[in-house]
């Protein structure tokens, strides 16, 4: 029993970690869309697309759909917060915002998440738990410490990135309220098809027709978020939220900023402040604290 336990709780860390990796990554080629073309229109042809697709394979799979309203309503809104508030915001903030910060700021989900699971879902907050949340988000503030005052971190692109974060929350506590669970298969195509629906007009109105300049670079980056994030990952996440307490699940959140930090530098040259090596290191110590059980 114990070991079939300890496996299971290293599914789970390793989906996790697979998880905040392939989120992370999705900073870089978001940033690249955000700055050359019209963020919203971007954002509802990658929903329209991955949910089109996701359709096609419950059809083909011939998995029932909900049938009471409620169930449908829940999703869509799960699709709206986690996808048009959360991924718009970031998108609008990513015009400026750089890469690296923008994972950084994803990484206070954990703590926001934490701090309203105990009353809206009914998982307990220990003194370990928020002990260790804590100690990672000062982590986090080491990083954002070394950027502030600099144009990778203008303070109306942050607050718009954290506008995204606390919707991203709401999506999160929203799905774990969900009583009955379609496949996820079909949650994640109704909740992606709801979230591009819902902003295609909204896209109309404040950017016009999409106009995008089809590049190579652009291209790769809407095929790489709409199959890898938006179908793959997003399926991944709704499947470890479903075997995990949202809370201790979340806290996975503050190893963004290490692969984000990375793979800016990598791939778009952003450079590493000397004060990233320590702030990483907090956020790792915090995140075995709050891990432990």
């Amino acid at each position: 029993m114990q070991t079939g336990n300890r496996r299971a709780a290293t599914l789970g860390t390793i989906s996790a970690i697979l998880y905040v990796f392939l989120w992370s990554a999705a900073f870089v080629p978001s940033r690249v869309l955000s700055r050359a073309a019209p963020p919203l229109s971007v954002l509802w042809i990658r929903f329209l697309i991955a949910g089109g697709l996701l359709l096609l394979g419950v059809a083909f799979a011939r998995l029932p759909l909900p049938r009471d309203r409620k169930t449908w309503l829940q999703i869509a809104l799960v699709g709206v917060t986690g996808n048009c508030g959360y991924l718009g915001a970031t998108y609008l903030a990513m015009q400026h915002l750089s890469a690296g910060m923008g994972a950084i700021i994803a990484s206070t989900n954990p703590l926001i998440l934490a701090m309203l699971a105990p009353r809206l879902l009914g998982e307990p907050l220990t003194r370990r738990k928020l002990a260790g949340l804590v100690l990672g988000f000062s982590g986090v503030l080491i990083a954002m410490q070394a950027r502030a005052g600099t144009q990778s971190a203008r303070p109306r692109d942050v607050l718009l990135a954290l506008f995204g974060v606390v919707c991203l929350v709401i999506s999160t506590v929203l799905y774990k309220r969900i009583r009955t669970h379609p496949h996820p298969l079909v949650l994640n195509a109704i909740q992606l098809s709801c979230a591009g629906i819902i902003l295609l007009p909204v896209a109309l109105v404040f950017e016009g027709p999409p106009r995008i300049p089809w590049t190579p670079s652009l291209v790769g980056s809407l095929a790489f978020l709409v199959l890898v994030l938006s179908v793959g990952a997003s399926m991944l996440w709704f499947w470890i939220l479903r075997h995990g307490e949202a809370s201790r699940v979340s806290a996975y959140y503050f190893l963004t900023p290490v692969f984000g930090l990375g793979l800016g530098a990598l791939l778009l040259a952003e450079k590493l402040a000397p004060l990233d090596g320590l702030g990483l290191a907090v956020i790792c110590a915090g995140l075995w604290l709050a891990m432990r059980r």
